[in-house]
């Protein structure tokens, strides 16, 4: 060459698979502050949601909807749980827009805020025997603010961490979002347990109210870590993009937009990927605590113990398999995540209605491995590479939550209406899990595998670019970091 490239230049990009790529250099305190940061404050989502569905499945019948049969009063209970999934993906189209622009922290701090408010005021709430109707409405717009808030708060996380991890480390670091929701499943079962040993007449009066006060603790410690946190350095390098961009081209268009318009596909990967996912955690989380009860007959006591063992057994895994990822690849441990799960619902259900507490537990326990956190941490990393850096936050969002409505926040009703439509029988539900987990396994099939993708680069990874720099280690356009910023 005539002219070589002065020394202090930085590099060209680089192909997909190959190292060194157009990441910034991870800093080690960075990594930590947004390892607690999604870990605290995913807790705080998940111990809000531990807590309601706990009372939906326990007391919220009698407290909110006494006038009507038992039956009619769960449903009527899991109808409100099932309103905060609705309004999930309200919460990720306007925090969306947010979080590819304003930057990952400033959305996690007010979806923290907002979450731990909303759980604050349901504890709060008059009862439907103090002023009838309007409890169970107040009851269902708290529950509203509780969906809201939650969600764009895990996929903000997991955003955060996998580009703020270093490469060969994101599926683990960014596992830690799911066993912060370990932890808050695991300090919702311990409210109960404490809250339980109360009298009945104390429970019912003012015992669950402190349930729901107690997140303020929570809320707190998430908060305090929160304002301390950094941006991660892929951010700060889209916003030096889109700075430069506006400054020389016209106003750049929303992050939804482009989803929609040009992320299509993996935003249904992601939708499709998790329905399964969804359905079958929150149907162990909450519908099969109702179901131990009211169908089963053990005792309710017994319920919020077994929901500790199996949170504990669930955050070690998500580690576990998030690790799993990083080495053998992201696709192949969902897919056999996924694969366990279309065969696991009919022996779960033989093993709770065998009565025993050591096969209950078992059952539970293997649910949580899989379902809850198993199959969710590896989500964490995966579903993050599937998008290019423009809208990677609006992406994993708007795929994550619609399929949270259609999945876990619908999964308990239907579950329930099963049981009472079919004269108590587990068999209709179990063929629903199965059926449901059996279109992500497919899902999953058609994803690419993006494990150490380059998450600078603007597309996606379902993109002929990054497709073929994965396949065969061909060279990256020296234009694709910056193709498009701007459009």
């Amino acid at each position: 060459m005539d002219n070589p490239t002065p020394a202090a230049a930085p590099p060209p990009p680089s192909p997909e698979a190959a190292t060194p790529s157009g990441e910034p250099a991870p800093d080690p305190a960075a990594i930590r502050r947004a390892a607690w940061a999604g870990l605290i404050g995913t807790a705080l989502e998940q111990y809000d949601f531990v807590i309601y569905g706990t009372a939906s499945a326990l007391i919220f019948s009698e407290l909110f909807f006494p006038n009507v049969s038992a039956s009619v009063g769960i449903l009527a209970s899991f109808s409100t749980y099932a309103v905060g999934f609705a309004a999930r993906p309200l919460g990720g189209l306007f925090f969306s827009r947010y979080g590819d622009r304003l930057g990952r922290k400033w959305v996690l701090v007010a979806t923290l805020l907002l979450m731990g408010g909303s759980t604050l005021a349901i504890g709060l709430l008059p009862t439907y025997g103090q002023v009838g109707l309007l409890a169970p409405v107040l009851l269902l717009i708290c529950r509203m603010g509780q969906g809201f808030g939650a969600g764009a708060e895990q996929s903000g996380a997991a955003a955060l961490l996998t580009e703020t991890a270093a490469k060969g480390r994101r599926g683990r670091l960014s596992s830690l979002v799911m066993t912060g929701a370990a932890l808050g499943t695991a300090l919702g079962a311990v409210a109960w347990i404490l809250a339980q040993r109360l009298s009945d007449e104390a429970l019912m009066s003012w015992g669950w109210r402190l349930v729901f006060g107690s997140s303020l603790v929570v809320t707190v410690a998430a908060m305090v870590i929160r304002r301390k946190l950094n941006e991660s350095p892929v951010f700060k390098d889209l916003k030096e993009q889109r700075a430069q961009s506006e400054a020389s081209r016209e106003k750049p268009t929303s992050p939804v937009r482009e989803v929609l318009t040009r992320g299509r596909r993996p935003m249904l990967l992601v939708l499709f990927m998790n329905f399964g996912i969804s359905t079958q955690s929150y149907t162990y989380q909450v519908f099969m605590a109702s179901y131990l009860v009211t169908t089963v007959g053990v005792d309710k006591d017994f319920v919020p113990e077994v929901l500790l063992v199996g949170a504990v057994c669930g955050g070690i895994a998500a580690i576990c398999f998030g690790t799993l990822s990083d080495r053998f690849g992201r696709r192949p441990v969902y897919t056999l995540i996924l694969s366990a799960l279309v065969l696991l619902p009919a022996p779960t259900f033989v093993a709770l209605n065998s009565g025993s507490k050591v096969a209950i537990t078992v059952a539970i326990v293997v649910g949580f491995i899989l379902a809850c956190q198993g199959a969710v941490g590896v989500q964490m990393s995966f579903f993050p590479e599937l998008f290019g850096n423009r809208y990677r936050y609006a992406g994993v969002t708007l795929g994550r939550e619609f399929s949270s409505v259609i999945g876990g926040g619908v999964a308990p009703l239907i579950c329930t209406a099963l049981v009472t439509a079919f004269s108590g029988s587990w068999i209709p539900v179990a063929v629903y899990m199965t059926l449901v987990t059996t279109v992500s396994l497919i899902a999953t099939r058609m994803a690419p595998e993006t494990r150490d993708r380059d998450l600078t680069l603007p597309y996606d990874s379902t993109d002929p670019v990054a497709l073929r720099a994965r396949r065969d280690g061909s060279p990256a356009r020296p234009a694709d970091r910056l193709e498009k910023v701007g459009d």
